[in-house]
């Protein structure tokens, strides 16, 4: 009965205490897709994602109905750093659901215009109104926009008649700012802080920490629950958290708690052993989480049940492929220094030589027929080449021109009078660049992981390719960090396709991490080196550029661009074909508008992916 009841009250005077307007929520998730396109079309960063805000403290003066329920502690504001503009992951603050829609917009023209930087500091209060200001100068159909937005807003701030002296001077200077951006040099001082201002940028966003390095703990790191993967997925759009690194607790000492006083928050770290075993209960560590703004993070050099089991399953050097040889020095893009580096990753070639050669598998046999029977078409009709000094049958005219010229009195050659039937020469050569990463080892359904799909798609590519003569060749890749790059080689331009390239398609399975600038970088080289006249470079993906080190994130997003620019500068025609499902948030960045393709069902890849080498090679 008192839990009804106080679950009853608790309702209650969250309702009471809640200014939001739910029913004309808009969230990010919804309209994430077209604020992408309008955040670069208004010119902002390309490689800028679009991600969601943090919930940060709020410093203002709260209701006294706001503090009976405990609400309005933490708000969304948004901001943008090196690597996302971060806006808030639902906005609620009007009764009209275009007015939220249109706060979505307007902040993220605030994030085109502005630098990492731009909002934040000592001097925020002015810098605001000058990247405001700037917005409407550069475009101003958004002053229409911007107006009804502060005119609501305005209505939602605090009487200026019910505030103290100095907390009264500095409302009227944010609705004069608010007003006329630029006008309010300063804002008065006053004892509490003002209420904040959604249309602006975050003052003060939280920076992101990062633990220190250590490349023992890079191992666990590849300890992944892969049931658990689309979870931790789902669990990106709640935003990123800081860290810190603290030391790990004393072994066997408990808490012990006499007085009230001694039980802390959660928010709060404690140094005591709060023990390493395994849990079960994954939705409660979850909830902890998002309720936290800094995560504290210890390494007790133990390693996990989990950890302990993936490293087991590690192929050890005389199961592991073959390594073919001493490797190559590439260079790499730091785009904070926007330098390439020089001889910055090592690539190593690999071969599965335990792969026992094998026919096309029977489940494929039918799919197989059918797409050769297509691709048939593709290749070049036979043509008589004439005038050959040998041949299959004699060319009449060259004869009779001959004939005519011996009769005119005329000494000429009895050679080239013979023509003979050859194949055309469509004249191109295509490069598939498969990432074999950890990720590719994640299920899709009860009876297929990624790496099932991607080794069907290899080997219908394959069949297809072989049906219209076209020089091909198969790599694939994976990494740990920098040094070694693991590249695959599955077919070379020089080896002829039969049971035994079936059996190293069969034998690929999933590695590490995607460096995919190194695997671009390699790739290029294999191609730049054939002398056909187009030159396809046909990268097969699962997810966005990662790996173990810096290349996380913006790094390898902007290395990977570079990569795909040099592609093109030599020559060659880069394509991505993605699973990713958030892949058009990056990839128009990386490869261009037209030069990738998502296929939002990965069991449909080995169909399409033969359509679509088709139609780019037609």
């Amino acid at each position: 009965m008192e839990e009804w009841v106080g679950e009853l009250w608790h309702n209650m005077i969250t309702r009471m205490a809640d200014r939001r307007y739910a029913d004309a929520s808009v969230s990010l998730a919804d309209v994430r897709y077209t604020l992408g396109i309008y955040f670069r079309a208004l010119g902002g960063d390309g490689g800028l994602q679009i991600e969601a805000a943090d919930a940060t403290a709020n410093p203002a003066h709260r209701s006294w109905m706001q503090k009976l329920a405990g609400a309005n502690t933490r708000i969304h504001l948004a901001w943008r750093d090196e690597r996302a503009l971060r806006l808030p992951p639902g906005i609620a603050c009007f009764d009209d659901s275009e007015l939220n829609k249109d706060m979505y917009f307007w902040l993220a023209a605030l994030g085109a215009c502005a630098d990492h930087h731009t909002g934040t500091g000592d001097n925020w209060f002015y810098n605001s109104q000058q990247l405001a200001k700037r917005v409407l100068d550069r475009f101003p159909g958004l002053l229409p926009r911007y107006r009804r937005l502060v005119k609501q807003h305005l209505q939602q701030r605090p009487a200026i008649d019910s505030l103290a002296t100095d907390e009264a001077e500095a409302e009227r200077a944010i609705r004069q700012a608010l007003l006329d951006p630029g006008s309010v040099e300063q804002i008065p001082v006053c004892k509490r802080p003002v209420q904040t201002v959604p249309l602006w940028l975050h003052p003060d966003p939280p920076l992101k920490t990062n633990p220190p390095a250590d490349d023992a703990g890079a191992k666990d790191h590849h300890a992944h629950n892969q049931q658990h993967n689309q979870d931790l997925r789902e669990m990106e759009d709640i935003g990123r958290r800081q860290a810190e690194h603290v030391d790990e607790p004393e072994d066997n000492r408990g808490l012990v708690t006499v007085r009230m006083e001694n039980i802390f928050t959660m928010g709060e770290f404690v140094n005591v052993d709060r023990g390493t075993d395994e849990e079960e209960d994954i939705d409660r560590a979850e909830n902890i989480a998002r309720d936290l703004d800094k995560l504290a993070i210890s390494r007790n050099g133990k390693a996990s049940k989990a950890s302990l089991k993936f490293d087991l399953d590690l192929p050890s050097a005389c199961a592991d492929d073959t390594v073919l040889d001493d490797g190559i020095r590439l260079p790499e893009w730091n785009w904070k220094s926007q330098a390439l580096l020089p001889d910055r990753c090592r690539v190593v070639l690999m071969q599965a030589d335990q792969a026992e050669p094998c026919a096309l598998p029977a489940r494929l046999s039918r799919t197989a027929r059918k797409l050769r029977s297509q691709f048939q078409a593709l290749a070049p009709a036979k043509v008589w080449q004439r005038a050959q000094a040998e041949g299959q049958d004699i060319d009449i005219d060259a004869y009779l021109r001959f004939v005519t010229d011996r009769s005119a009195g005329q000494q000429v050659s009895a050679g080239n009078l013979y023509r003979e039937l050859r194949s055309g020469d469509r004249d191109l050569c295509c490069l598939l660049l498969a990432d074999l990463s950890l990720s590719t080892d994640t299920w899709i359904d009860d009876s297929h992981r990624i790496i099932d799909v991607i080794r069907d798609s290899l080997f219908l590519f394959a069949e297809c390719l072989q049906a219209t003569g076209d020089r091909f060749s198969l790599y694939g890749f994976s990494t740990r960090k920098r040094d070694p790059v693991r590249v695959h080689k599955i077919k070379s331009f020089d080896e002829q396709y039969n049971d035994h390239i079936r059996g190293r398609i069969n034998a690929v399975k999933p590695g590490y991490y995607t460096r995919l600038g190194a695997g671009i970088r390699y790739a290029a080289q294999q191609l730049i080196q054939q002398g056909n006249g187009k030159r396809l470079l046909l990268v097969l993906t699962d997810g966005k550029p990662n790996d173990l080190d810096q290349y996380e994130g913006r790094y390898g997003i902007e290395d990977t661009r570079q990569a795909v620019i040099s592609a093109r500068r030599a020559g060659l025609i880069p394509f991505c074909v993605t699973i990713d499902h958030k892949a058009n948030d990056y990839l128009p960045y990386i490869f261009g508008k037209g030069d990738y393709v998502v296929i939002h069902d990965p069991r449909r890849l080995p169909r399409e992916l033969p359509q679509l080498y088709a139609l780019l090679t037609q």
